[in-house]
């Protein structure tokens, strides 16, 4: 999954994104508001941490724009302010959740998950397709009775994969949310390549190749 992080405490920012690439999440952090708002409206982040307090354009009119732009990924906005007025301001802009400064990086984790998985077809914190489970808590996967042990990196594609059964994935948008894609990966078999690990280990038929468009995870 590719965060995108808008944090300008240097330090802050480095440490939410050392913590969340040990959860095997692709971020990508920018430093002012300016810079950020560029970003969030040419990615396809799958959740925006927005810190309210920016130079260059703040979190509540980067939370605006985006909205109004038509931009519809989860935005957990982070602020050092717990003024109720404030908070529910942020919401009235279209922020999904927030966090107050400062926080335990398990708890951003949390919200994050949950906002992740609310985007996705499943609430739950355990995704299911067939025979195989994928506990995104315990960072688990089991088909049946038997875990499965995979990489950091099948493991993040199996999740994307399970968060979104039942839609076709192309490789670039496989490459932008597991990879966080570059010029260099575009041009790769990285995707294909990991899909095959995938399927050894997990067999036949659970990833669906659909011919010229990418793949896909069934419910069933």
């Amino acid at each position: 999954m590719h965060i995108l992080l808008i944090e300008d405490h240097k330090t802050v920012a480095a440490n939410i994104k050392k913590f969340l690439e040990m959860h095997q999440y692709i971020v990508t952090v920018a430093l002012d508001g300016t810079e950020g708002f560029e970003k969030a409206m040419i990615m396809d982040a799958d959740l925006l941490i927005l810190d309210i307090n920016l130079p260059g354009m703040n979190g509540y009119d980067i939370c605006s724009q985006l909205r109004q732009n038509g931009k519809k990924m989860p935005i957990l906005m982070l602020t050092a302010r717990s003024k109720q007025q404030e908070i529910v301001h942020g919401f009235d802009l279209g922020a999904d959740d927030y966090l107050a400064k400062p926080f335990d990086l398990e708890v951003l984790l949390a919200h994050a998950r949950a906002l992740l998985r609310r985007r996705g077809t499943d609430t739950s914190p355990v995704l299911k397709a067939g025979k195989i489970m994928l506990d995104t808590n315990r960072q688990e996967v089991w088909k049946g009775k038997k875990k499965i042990n995979l990489s950091p990196k099948e493991f993040a594609l199996l999740e994307y994969l399970m968060f979104n059964k039942n839609i076709v994935q192309s490789r670039p948008r496989i490459l932008e949310h597991v990879w966080g894609s570059s010029d260099e990966l575009m041009f790769s078999n990285s995707v294909d390549v990991y899909i095959a690990f995938l399927r050894r280990k997990l067999g036949e038929g659970i990833i669906q190749t659909v011919p010229g468009k990418g793949y896909i995870i069934s419910s069933e």
